[in-house]
């Protein structure tokens, strides 16, 4: 009983301290006060200001368009790269999954600076290099999570659709596709998070005059940051939470279905 007990009050503690700092920003959107230790009243005025800031519509914009560029570039590229993984033999899959996992167990600062420092010798900083940059960190993501499901496929089934004559496309959409169809989606949903929550690979790679929600926010730090950067923040949250339910229930509705 004890253990029981101890148990629920230490995962509560554990969720208090990842959503705590959240509901703190959820207050403070709705706070009548530029303070951020004063109560001056429930408002929704940082709501409207948000979207009659320009700077903020503009990085906001930016911070999107690169997002999902990235994230849709990386999932076509990076499922392409798992099938071809897959299909390679042990010594060669070895090689490249080693090279896979560079990525992500490099530290976001040496690769900013390595590929700003890449960029510069060839190129001029700007949106492009920003682009680019995410793209290199979000394929891996997409392959790490393809790649199991390719595992999990049957060749066989694929082998025999060609046999009965079916083309390579339409056995990979009939009988592949729909087997690793959750992996590029969560491969997809990995790559959205780590573009849309980058900062110092953007920070190093973008130009004069291109600013993403993450880079601003480093910006206002300098002078305190303005009360619609906490709507906004509220609002992304929402939204990713929205998403998470939705998919959620459809999984949830999906399993129902097949039982």
């Amino acid at each position: 009983m004890v253990k029981k007990i101890s148990g629920r009050i230490y995962l509560s503690a554990i969720f208090l301290f990842l959503y705590f700092p959240i509901l703190v920003l959820i207050v403070l959107s709705f706070n009548d006060s530029k303070s951020r230790v004063a109560w001056g009243g429930f408002t929704g005025k940082w709501y409207v200001s948000m979207f009659q800031n320009t700077a903020i519509m503009r990085a906001f914009a930016t911070t999107i368009q690169i997002t999902l560029t990235a994230s849709v570039l990386a999932t076509v590229i990076g499922t392409l790269a798992a099938i071809g993984i897959q299909a390679m033999r042990r010594r060669g899959k070895a090689i490249l999954l080693g090279a896979t996992n560079i990525p992500l167990l490099n530290a976001d600062i040496v690769t900013g600076i390595s590929m700003m420092l890449l960029f510069v010798r060839f190129t001029r900083l700007g949106f492009l290099t920003v682009l680019v940059a995410h793209l290199t960190f979000d394929i891996p993501y997409v392959i790490l999570n393809v790649l199991p499901r390719l595992n999990a496929t049957s060749k066989s089934a694929y082998e025999a659709a060609l046999d009965l004559g079916a083309t390579p496309l339409y056995a990979f959409y009939k009988i592949v596709w729909p087997d690793i169809r959750p992996g590029v989606f969560s491969g997809f949903l990995m790559a959205v998070t780590m573009s849309l929550d980058d900062f110092s690979i953007t920070y190093f790679t973008k130009g004069a005059g291109v600013n993403t929600l993450s880079t601003m926010l480093y910006t206002e730090l300098r002078k305190g940051i303005r009360p619609e950067m906490y709507a906004l923040s509220t609002l992304l949250f929402g939204i990713a939470l929205l998403l998470l339910l939705l998919i959620n229930f459809r999984s949830a509705r999906k399993n129902d279905i097949h039982n």
